[in-house]
């Protein structure tokens, strides 16, 4: 057994006792559970919800609004949220916090893998290089049965990244606790699905709009 095989193994096991009962997922159907029509009415635990930590994409100076997205780089509905979240972010700029967390789904193959390479790139300072990388080229590697730890690596190198360096820290057990740490925060606060947002500390309906997600900023920064 390969390195990257034992380590997306071990993802996978770790996933799957952190979510205890949850439902099986398969390849290409949709990952996002039905949602309530509402937001929950409690805010989720702020420090459960955002580490220290935590890959933030953008970043306010006052805290005032804090957009949380659990996501899995498998997950299609994910690719077609990536959007939406970086038109908001190209929008608001530094006028709201953007964070974004690992939640790799049991029945994604590769998406414990895609986000060790993230979390691998992000210690070279390329997190959201290969965030976004991971999204462009989904249709490429996605819901195979054979690892693409070797698609990553080359992801890797096109963006310049210490290969050696890069490879040991897929393979480093720090890396899959880093993971890891994300799976069991989204557990806590009731993630079941990809992806799950959260505005202040409330999760919101499944897939939210552009629109949707605009008007809650804007009422958010507006109190």
């Amino acid at each position: 057994m390969t390195k990257n095989l034992k380590i997306t193994l071990a993802v996978i096991a770790a996933a799957i006792i952190s979510f205890g009962a949850l439902l099986a997922f398969t390849n290409g159907s949709s990952t996002r559970p039905a949602a309530t029509d509402s937001p929950q009415p409690q805010a989720a635990p702020a420090e459960v919800l955002v580490r220290p930590d935590s890959h933030r994409l953008s970043a306010s100076p006052d805290g005032k609004v804090t957009l949380v997205e659990f996501l899995d780089f498998e997950c299609e509905a994910c690719k077609a949220m990536f959007p939406v979240v970086e038109q908001l972010r190209h929008e608001y700029g530094d006028r709201i916090t953007v964070v974004a967390r690992y939640f790799p789904l049991p029945g994604h193959p590769n998406s414990g893998p895609a986000a060790l390479a993230v979390e691998a790139a992000a210690q070279q300072g390329a997190m959201e290089p290969m965030y976004r990388k991971m999204y462009e080229t989904q249709e490429q590697w996605s819901h195979k049965n054979v690892s693409q730890a070797e698609t990553f690596v080359g992801y890797a190198r096109e963006l310049g990244l210490d290969i050696d360096r890069f490879r040991q820290a897929v393979n480093d057990p720090a890396t899959i606790d880093r993971v890891q740490r994300d799976l069991d925060d989204g557990a806590a606060l009731g993630v079941q699905g990809t992806p799950t947002l959260f505005l202040n500390g409330h999760q919101l309906p499944s897939m939210p709009s552009y629109n949707e997600l605009k008007s809650r900023i804007d009422a958010a920064l507006a109190r």
